[in-house]
């Protein structure tokens, strides 16, 4: 056989099963990171981004997992990654007052400044996530600053802009009233 017709027959063995929809990708714990949302942070004192936070939701309470990067740029890196967490969640005991206010922001305070963006969906089904996010509590773990050219291995609490230190009664306050909000379904 000479080298064309063996190369064809090569591309054709290992091109078909995909041509024929036969393969498909194996499934991770990245996939779903779907939900695109900018907000700046507060990365040692000092105003940042906006980040663009690319989330999945883990649960429905709801837990969802962002991973924040500089840009929307495909090779950007990752930078940071928030956990947001249902305030029925956070101010029922699972985090202290003093650690709240340290490291913790609340999104409703967040959304209201008008700060953030829910992008790459319709106004109707964006507002559907913030009305969501907002009945969460936010934790940034800025991992890789980008001015540096190595990861440090210091990894830095990012807060909201904005972010407001809450009393006791504040925070239980907020945990009942979370209880109570209507989430709109997972689709």
């Amino acid at each position: 056989m000479t080298t064309p017709k063996l190369l064809v027959c090569v591309l054709v063995i290992l091109f078909a099963p995909i041509a024929l929809g036969q393969t498909a990708a194996p499934t991770s714990p990245a996939d779903g990171h779907t939900i695109h949302v900018t907000a700046p942070h507060v990365v040692a004192g000092k105003v940042m981004g906006p980040y663009h936070h690319y989330c999945k939701v883990l649960s429905p309470e709801p837990v969802i997992e962002c991973l924040c990067y500089s840009s929307s740029d495909p090779g950007a890196r990752l930078e940071q990654v928030e956990y947001i967490m249902a305030k029925s969640i956070t101010r029922t005991g699972a985090v202290s007052l003093a650690e709240w206010n340290k490291n913790w922001h609340d999104h409703k305070q967040e959304i209201a400044t008008g700060r953030v963006q829910v992008l790459d969906m319709t106004p109707e089904k964006a507002k559907e996530v913030a009305d969501l996010v907002s009945t969460t509590d936010g934790i940034i773990f800025h991992l890789w600053s980008h001015d540096d050219k190595v990861p440090s291995g210091n990894v830095i609490i990012a807060q909201s802009v904005g972010h407001v230190n809450l009393t006791e009664a504040q925070l239980k306050a907020a945990a009942q009233e979370s209880t109570t909000a209507k989430s709109p379904d997972k689709k």
